[in-house]
């Protein structure tokens, strides 16, 4: 048996044992911690650390991804209650969990089971989401906002990036992928597309998040223009619940610069 059959059967082994969990990833908004993210991870007993990208796509070719995705936004959501009330937690929604019939219910009732306030909870979906059922699509973000959720356009300009999808969904926030802050600095057009995206989402009454920020270069020149929200390891690498917890007594505001 090949490691990919391998990892396929052992991944509905993986929820049974608990082999599943979740880190956290600081999301900052001017000098403060603004709420973290939500990333799920596989601790296989003999491969170690399995990615996301690489476990993720097996789980939602065997319809697993729903039940991960309860149990997922259930923990992130219990452990957000520890943290301090003006922070969110944001949760990624897979293709698959949109699909499934039961999902504006399902989030509803894990908001009331754990009672976590919905309007800290950010939903984060891939253009990949919307290339199908439109109209449905759009009926179930209506409804998740009506429930007082957030919603954000995640990797935003690594797919197909139709100005469609920013016009008619009604998105709270656009995060840029990391593929163009990695070179804003050096590369005039990563910069130029950055600067459009942030004028874009503004303009449409939305907030910008900028995902994979590494330097102090990099955070100066989105401040400057006018970013809301900067994620990535110069802030800060995804930790367990309990580090979360130390790292907001410990958050230096001045390393924001």
């Amino acid at each position: 048996m090949d490691d990919h059959q391998t990892l396929r059967r052992d991944l509905r082994l993986a929820l049974k044992r608990k082999e599943l969990f979740l880190e956290y990833q600081p999301i900052v908004a001017g000098r403060s911690i603004a709420g973290y993210e939500a990333l799920l991870r596989w601790r296989h007993p003999v491969f170690g650390l399995v990615p996301p990208v690489t476990f993720i796509p097996i789980a939602e070719a065997d319809g697993l991804m729903p039940e991960i995705g309860v149990l997922a936004l259930r923990q992130a959501c219990t452990d957000a209650l520890n943290w301090p009330q003006h922070q969110s937690i944001a949760v990624n929604l897979s293709p698959a969990q949109f699909l499934s019939a039961d999902l504006t219910d399902s989030i509803s009732q894990t908001l009331d089971a754990v009672g976590f306030p919905a309007e800290r909870l950010i939903l984060e979906i891939t253009e990949s989401v919307l290339l199908e059922r439109t109209i449905n699509n759009l009926d179930i973000l209506n409804i998740l906002k009506l429930l007082g959720i957030r919603i954000a356009l995640d990797d935003f300009g690594t797919e197909y990036s139709s100005l469609a999808y920013v016009k008619n969904f009604p998105f709270d926030y656009i995060k840029i992928d990391k593929y163009f802050i990695s070179d804003l600095i050096e590369n005039e057009n990563s910069g130029t597309i950055v600067d459009f995206v942030i004028g874009l989402a503004h303009g449409l009454g939305m907030a910008v998040t900028a995902e994979g920020v590494e330097t102090e270069q990099q955070a100066r020149w989105l401040i400057e223009k006018g970013c809301d929200h900067l994620q990535g390891y110069f802030f800060g690498r995804p930790m367990g619940a309990t580090a979360v917890e130390s790292f907001n007594g410990i958050w230096d505001k001045n390393r924001v610069p």
